[in-house]
């Protein structure tokens, strides 16, 4: 069933037109990744499906009584609620009620109040709740709170860091009924486990998803759909991330045999035009005229790309030297005698929960930060680029050009050429008009691609990365990695992101909490294997135990069993599963090969519709009788 039908809409800002006359529709089960590059519309478009923002031309048509859940970049809250009013807050009454709920039992345990009325109003609240069926949402709120790491329900919001109240606005959005997402950066300030969580969540979700991200594995694992906005319109992809990156490279080249197509057909009209055709006949003035459109029709604009190009300095044996490094911050230890020299071609990953210390290490590599024992030593040949995740060296008030001429006026390229200042803004995709706007008129992604030529321009030999992949578009992460594919220097990064850790580094770091940082050999890919691996040969089968030692056990308790009826349900319900499962990829794959054949689209997507519902009631009660059994 179709929940969501665009059609011809377009949108411009100043002189800029972001798209025109894109078009599409969402069904109530599809999952759909948004990708292009920075400053081509992404946000936008997900405002204007939100309603948020109009459209200048075109409409958005959305099924009635269909309620659809907005998470945007920065959300607002108001300072003084606490994190469970901050999430449960809604116009829905069964969320009003659940944080009523909530509220009341958490004043219960103050010795003070009136615990009487507050007992009769959370006697009221329960039946209400039950009313409505609503402990299922405050169970699932629960869930999602504790899987985001918001343990603290009653923190207030003006007291949270930047990416605590992401988390926060991630798990409102999560939490509130609705029949559709839209998720506008949902991995940004997660760590590695929360993002896998967040995949195996939406995945299960019953409705339609349309969610803008960088992370390549999580599109590629989560997308049944792909959208690309390419500065001009949208197109559309089956299948995740790896199918997009085939059907575009598909596309590419069959674009590149017509335009030589063209071209061939060109030079051989203008050949003809050369050996004095005479326009005498209506036939030949139709081929005279054929050659014209030939030559003035407007060839395929040649798709700007970043250029890096940047070489590094010598780097001596004396690099980055940890010495029995501690630092606490009252209670919580992030480091405990951390001991390490960094060598020459090192390409460290540190992974960790959020507020587990890994800025903080960076900031004691940059002399931000002190430690409380030990000590940090840098090498004299060291250059240190340090791409933090606050981009603290923005300055909002002065124009573009002038902040990286603040640098250099001449840039050294790999090739030892010089580049100038506003040459090199343009090989990063800043317009000559562009230049002269000041920095707090760009985009979140924009700002993040300046801030990262500031630190590459100056050659560093010890790149610190944190939390590169935010705000960076697909395009320029490909760039950065190929340029650090060919980086001689010592890399490290800090980044939640395991496509771009797989591409970049050799060793992981890991910390484990408590100060204790693990070293792990290989990428983010070899340390989950090497981490299943561990956790398997910690599952020994316990040793036999002689009768005379064993403890007396107590009495057999009376535990209700499978009778046969259901013993044969569950069979019956196992079959079913495998059976819908098969299906459901048969459908899929048949979903694919519809292409542009609306109907049959309709027809399959109808059938997987009704086969998911089915297919997640059988798993519901499956699990009910092998709670049993």
């Amino acid at each position: 069933m179709v929940l969501l039908t665009v059609e011809g809409i377009s949108k411009t800002y100043g002189l800029k037109r972001l798209f025109g006359e894109v078009s599409f529709g969402i069904d109530d089960s599809d999952k759909i990744g948004v990708i292009g590059a920075n400053g081509s519309g992404k946000s936008t478009l997900l405002k204007i499906l939100a309603g948020i923002e109009t459209t200048d031309s075109g409409k958005v048509m959305v099924s009635k009584e269909k309620r659809i859940v907005y998470l945007p970049q920065d959300s607002i809250f108001e300072p003084e609620d606490t994190v469970l009013e901050a999430v449960l807050k809604s116009s829905d009454r069964t969320m009003e009620l659940i944080c009523e709920y909530e509220l009341v039992c958490t004043k219960l345990e103050d010795a003070e109040c009136d615990h009487m009325a507050l007992i009769e109003r959370m006697s009221y609240l329960s039946h209400e709740i039950d009313a409505c069926g609503g402990w299922e949402l405050e169970s699932n709120a629960k869930v999602v709170l504790g899987k985001l790491g918001l343990n603290d329900l009653t923190a207030r919001m003006g007291t949270l860091s930047g990416g605590q109240r992401k988390r926060v606005a991630l798990a409102h959005a999560l939490v509130v009924p609705s029949d559709a997402l839209i998720l506008d950066e949902p991995t940004n300030h997660l760590d590695a486990d929360s993002v896998e969580w967040l995949e195996n969540y939406i995945r299960r979700y019953s409705g339609a998803v349309l969610l803008i991200t960088h992370d390549r594995y999580f599109l590629d694992r989560v997308a049944t759909r792909m959208i690309e906005l390419d500065g001009k319109t949208a197109l559309t992809f089956s299948g995740g991330y790896a199918s997009y990156l085939v059907q575009k490279a598909e596309m590419e080249e069959q674009e590149a045999r017509d335009e030589r197509k063209r071209n061939a057909l060109t030079r051989q009209e203008l050949e003809w035009m050369r050996t004095g055709a005479k326009a005498r006949t209506t036939k030949q003035k139709a081929r005279m005229q054929r050659a014209e459109s030939l030559v003035y029709a407007p060839g395929k604009e040649k798709k700007q790309e970043l250029e890096i190009g940047f070489g590094s300095e010598r780097l001596g044996n004396r690099i980055v030297e940890f010495h029995r490094v501690s630092k606490s911050y009252g209670a919580r230890r992030l480091l405990h005698n951390f001991e390490y020299l960094l060598e020459k071609g090192d390409r460290i990953g540190i992974i960790g929960p959020n507020g587990s210390g890994k800025t903080t290490l960076f900031d004691m590599i940059a002399g931000r930060v002190m430690p409380d024992s030990g000590r940090v030593e840098i090498g004299s040949t060291v250059r240190l680029g340090y791409y933090d995740q606050e981009s603290r060296e923005l300055d909002d008030s002065k124009r573009v050009i002038e902040y990286i001429k603040e640098i250099a006026e001449q840039i050294t390229t790999k090739d030892g050429s010089q580049v100038s200042a506003s040459k090199m803004l343009e090989r990063f995709l800043f317009s000559p008009a562009a230049q002269y706007n000041y920095i707090r008129t760009l985009s979140g992604g924009e700002r993040r691609r300046l801030y990262l030529l500031r630190q590459l321009i100056a050659s560093p030999n010890v790149l610190l990365l944190d939390e590169p992949t935010n705000d960076l578009d697909i395009p320029t992460l490909r760039v950065l990695e190929d340029y650090l594919d060919s980086y001689s220097g010592c890399l490290i990064v800090v980044s939640h992101d395991r496509y771009f850790l797989d591409r970049t580094v050799e060793h992981v770091f890991v910390f484990e909490g408590d100060g204790v940082i693990k070293r792990y050999p290989g990428n983010y890919s070899v340390y989950l294997e090497m981490k299943a691996a561990a956790s398997k040969e910690e599952v020994v089968p316990p040793k036999k135990v002689p009768e005379a030692l064993k403890p007396a056990l107590p009495p057999p308790s009376n535990q209700r069993k499978l009778n046969s009826r259901e013993k044969k349900e569950m069979e019956q319900l196992e079959q079913a599963i495998a059976t819908a499962e098969a299906r459901q990829a048969d459908i899929g794959a048949r979903l694919a090969a519809a292409g542009s054949d609306f109907q049959r689209v309709q027809e399959l997507s109808a059938e997987l519709h009704e086969l998911q519902a089915k297919h997640d009631r059988d798993m519901a009660r499956w699990s009910e009788l092998a709670e049993i059994a």
